[in-house]
């Protein structure tokens, strides 16, 4: 099969139809990413985790995390079993790459059930995990495929799971990700270095898929990120202070505007804010 014709079979667009099953297994479903990564991209995620997501596991009789397309260095999966492992006994942490030759490159790394690489997509492989980080892997997908590829993964979690899904910058400064379970989105995160953007508009440019094409007057996640602006804006004055104090006055300006937001000024601090995906999502 030519290397064209293998890609398009790997493709999970709406107007296939789901791909049949092959050796009692479900085909990888997805197209290869770029594969490019740096050490500490993802940190603000992990960090987030770290913050929200340890009872889900600690409380789990199996803890599994899958990291979804690392892309053609293990790094950022190896990060997140470090950061996590010293927290959550018993976890496993299982890298997925719908690349055959990436999942090749890393096997020095597997380091079974702490960390493995295999073989796998949206479908994640038939495995049933708590935790799924899918990072930078729909950038190039059409809207609608995209949610395709959610419900896929959704249907595939374990009880109880999460999937964290999103894009950052090329170094981690400025990153979006939406949370969901089984049953859909739940809440937005955006996190950057404060003193990397000139209004917190900037992060619009890493907004997950399903949101990105929605920023447009009228719609939602707009009117959050005009209302962010402009609660910045009028915190200028503590600039003097640093911009994290600029961002935490911020944030506080959006709560007592009453935009749902989730999490404490602790978090703030970290250059962060989750808003509830109610409030932001398209209508």
């Amino acid at each position: 099969m030519s290397d064209h014709k293998r890609r398009a079979s790997l493709s999970l667009s709406p107007q296939r139809k789901a791909p049949r099953l092959a050796a009692g297994r479900a085909r990888a479903l997805g197209l290869p990413t770029r594969g490019t990564t740096n050490a500490n991209r993802l940190r603000r995620v992990d960090r987030w985790l770290l913050a929200t997501q340890l009872p889900r596991l600690r409380d789990s009789a199996r803890p599994l995390v899958v990291d979804l397309g690392y892309g053609s260095s293990a790094v950022t999966t190896l990060e997140l079993v470090d950061r996590l492992s010293a927290e959550v006994d018993r976890l496993e942490v299982v890298g997925l790459e719908i690349d055959p030759a990436r999942v090749t490159a890393v096997a020095a790394d597997r380091d079974p059930p702490r960390v493995d690489f295999r073989v796998g997509g949206f479908e994640l492989a038939g495995l049933q995990p708590v935790l799924v980080r899918a990072f930078n892997v729909l950038r190039q997908y059409d809207e609608p495929s995209a949610a395709q590829a959610w419900d896929t993964m959704r249907a595939a979690l374990g009880a109880g799971g999460v999937i964290v899904e999103g894009t950052c910058d090329e170094w981690g400064r400025r990153s979006a990700w939406v949370a969901l379970d089984s049953d859909g989105p739940l809440t937005l995160t955006f996190a950057t270095r404060v003193s990397d953007i000139g209004t917190p508009s900037d992060l619009a440019e890493r907004l997950p898929k399903a949101l990105i094409h929605h920023n447009v007057p009228g719609q939602p996640v707009h009117e959050f990120l005009r209302a962010f602006d402009a609660a910045w804006a009028a915190a200028a004055g503590l600039s003097a202070f640093g911009p994290r104090q600029r961002w935490v006055a911020a944030v506080e300006s959006l709560g007592s505007q009453g935009w749902p937001l989730v999490g404490s000024a602790r978090r703030w601090r970290h250059g962060e804010v989750t808003v509830r995906w109610s409030a932001v999502a398209p209508i």
